[in-house]
């Protein structure tokens, strides 16, 4: 029987049998135990399912990684322990020296410095392309060598929809698959897979644990690309691994298990970026409110977002749900229910205003993160963004005034004040 979304938040992922814990059971182990050798040797070989050391995978991390594969109506998932290690994986896991990935420019700060800067020392290039491209100036950044488009559902901070459907229709053309950080819409307000991404991403830091507990990732695979359709594009899916036993992934997994097969087998055993079992445990614990949060998250935000639209002393708001809004129609057509509860705006008298209006709240906290229960805010030109240069900074649809707010589960009208008083003290 398929389950609404919100039965999945509660109930997805774990169902106990008679006498076992109602809850989902942190296993707390490093290691598991084995009668004989024979029987640790089938799990090497793929050939039985289990668990033999925590570094790549541990029961209650699979409980939640079935919990978000259904949310998302994937077909296998898995965590790791930040959104930066899911996304790294999910990019690394197909592309390698000598490969070319097109994303779209107005990505999170620290996913642009991991493919501009580092995963680029690893060999692998990356052309960054506006989010609102056409399906022709889509098709001009893909090379031979492509392996991949990515991009955020909605973008942080910039707020820009990405339109899943028409960079999905280009990657498919080109035997490419198509990846999305679906980190601030969450499967509750969209669901990539269902307009043709192929893998989705997650930083479960943010709306998916929801309180500011653990830091944590997810990767979760449609199971609908064809990669032995493509085998001359995807060697490290559909050739021997010789580093495991010489198993074919794709031929042995399929397509709904071969991506998750290889990337657990191969990238965490050998980088180990595995989420905790107690991170896990939180996590799962912020997902079965989540339904909840994100209708509070986005009534908040676009009450938010229309008194700031009001107040002459603000220049600019983005927020894509806000009637006018240049994403708006996008908003409608992937997230009707909601988008998510971040507004990003700017402050009359640049910078050094942005930065006092932020030293004047009280009840808002200036935070390194958002998508949380508690309101915060950011400058990103000075945090998280403040290694790019100007015109980068511009490319991300990051301007030097720009604050992003992050609108949590509180009161509205109570934020709405503390945003007025940090207004009232400042000149213009």
């Amino acid at each position: 029987m398929k389950r609404k979304i919100e039965t999945s938040c509660v109930q997805g992922g774990y169902t106990p049998s008679n006498g076992e814990p109602r809850q989902i059971p942190i296993v707390q182990s490093t290691t598991f135990k084995y009668d004989t050798s024979g029987d640790m040797a089938k799990l090497f070989d793929l050939e039985a399912s289990g668990y033999f050391y925590t570094r790549l995978q541990n029961p209650t991390n699979d409980y939640v990684a079935a919990k978000i594969t259904e949310l998302e109506g994937g077909t296998a998932g898995m965590l790791t322990s930040s959104g930066q290690a899911a996304n790294f994986y999910a990019v690394f896991n197909i592309a390698n020296a000598g490969d070319h990935v097109v994303s779209t420019s107005t990505i999170y700060g620290g996913t642009f410095n991991l493919f501009s800067v580092t995963m680029r020392k690893m060999g692998i290039e990356f052309t960054f392309i506006a989010p609102n491209s056409t399906k022709e100036q889509i098709q001009q950044a893909i090379r031979p060598n492509t392996k991949a488009i990515f991009g955020e559902t909605i973008a942080n901070p910039a707020l820009t929809m990405f339109d899943i459907e028409a960079f999905a229709e280009v990657a498919h053309v080109n035997g490419i698959p198509l990846i999305v950080d679906n980190t601030f819409a969450t499967p509750v307000n969209c669901r990539p897979i269902e307009w043709g991404a192929d893998i989705v991403t997650h930083s479960t830091t943010k709306y998916m644990d929801g309180h500011g507990a653990a830091v944590g990732g997810a990767i979760v695979d449609s199971g609908k690309f064809d990669w032995l359709a493509h085998a001359d594009k995807f060697t490290g899916l559909c050739t021997p691994d010789e580093s495991y036993h010489g198993i074919t992934y794709a031929e042995r997994f399929g397509k709904e298990g071969a991506f998750i097969t290889k990337c657990t087998a191969q990238l965490m055993r050998d980088f180990g970026s595995i989420q905790s079992p107690q991170n896990a445990f939180l996590l799962n614990l912020g997902l079965e409110s989540l339904h909840v949060r994100m209708e509070r998250h986005c009534q908040n935000a676009l009450k938010m977002a229309r008194f700031l639209k009001s107040d002459d002393r603000i220049s600019w708001v983005v927020y894509p749900s806000l009637e006018g809004d240049e994403n708006y129609e996008l908003a409608k057509k992937y997230c009707p229910n909601g988008t998510c509860g971040v507004v990003s705006f700017g402050v009359k008298g640049g910078r050094s205003n942005a930065e006092e209006f932020m030293k004047n709240l009280k009840l808002i906290a200036i935070e390194t993160h958002v998508a949380d229960a508690r309101s915060c805010c950011l400058h990103p030109a000075s945090a998280t963004h403040r290694q790019m240069s100007d015109d980068e900074l511009l490319a991300a649809g990051v301007s030097p005034d720009l604050v992003r707010l992050s609108c949590g589960i509180e009161n509205a009208d109570d934020l709405i004040d503390d945003v007025k008083q940090a207004l009232d003290k400042l000149s213009f």
